[in-house]
């Protein structure tokens, strides 16, 4: 399978309306083509239904300096996001494009998806959005998710937005070594990033599957995490290294 049918997949799978992760044009998907190059999802297109045609080849050298522009117009952003495109008769790339591009760019991370699962919103829109981030509630989350999450402070759609993901992740990197494999943004939505399709999917439907369980276990009386020691032994075990293989992730 070549990347864009790798793309179209799991973007289609992200979309299926009973996953309860994305409605109508809600999210977005991309895919590294080469160093130059990536896939990205139409705006106002469906994960769902996403086709051919909505995914478009844009530049990372066209997009990427941007992130060290203190003060860009909304429509030099609009009129740089159509220049990014491979093919200029292309369908306008998502205004969330630029961390799309940042995201690419870090090593090993070829597949990203972006969703507003239900689930993991009722938290993100709730005071206990970071406690959510930072914690850990069982085994197959630590697997599937990381010891960690990337938490975002709510910001405004577009280069804002795309900045603050680039400064939170990179800190993250510089903390752990390695790139999360989960971004929570407040009162929006979350990012799941991998080398494969798998990848994302594992994360993104972990993710929502904690989330569902955070808010069940709040409703009995508070969510009983995981000791920071217990996290690090299975983050480090031998076997859970091999399950992530076998897992593709």
């Amino acid at each position: 399978m070549n990347t864009l049918q790798s793309m179209l997949e799991l973007s289609h799978f992200l979309g299926e309306e009973h996953r309860h992760l994305a409605i109508l044009g809600e999210g977005n998907t991309s895919a590294k083509l080469d160093a130059e190059t990536f896939l990205v999802k139409a705006s106002g297109s469906c994960l769902g239904t996403l086709g051919e045609d909505d995914a478009v080849a844009c530049r990372f050298d066209a997009l990427l300096p941007m992130f060290d522009e203190a003060a860009i117009s909304d429509q030099d952003i609009e009129d740089r996001l159509l220049a990014c495109r491979v093919d200029s008769k292309a369908k306008k790339p998502s205004v969330e494009t630029l961390f799309h591009a940042y995201l690419l760019s870090l090593p090993g991370i070829e597949f990203v998806g972006h969703t507003h699962s239900i689930a993991v919103n009722q938290i993100l829109c709730s005071p206990l959005a970071e406690m959510f981030a930072t914690k850990r509630l069982f085994p197959d989350e630590i697997v599937c998710c990381g010891s960690q999450s990337v938490f975002v402070p709510y910001v405004d759609p577009g280069l804002k937005l795309s900045q603050v993901i680039r400064d939170k992740t990179q800190a993250f990197v510089d903390e752990f070594g390695i790139p999360p494999r989960v971004i929570l943004l407040q009162n929006h939505g979350l990012i799941t990033i991998g080398k494969t399709p798998g990848a994302v999917k594992a994360a993104m439907l972990m993710a929502h599957k904690a989330a569902e369980i955070f808010v069940g276990a709040a409703s009995l009386g508070g969510p009983v995490f995981m000791d920071d020691s217990e996290v690090h032994r299975i983050a480090n075990r031998i076997d859970e290294h091999y399950r992530q293989q076998a897992l593709k992730l």
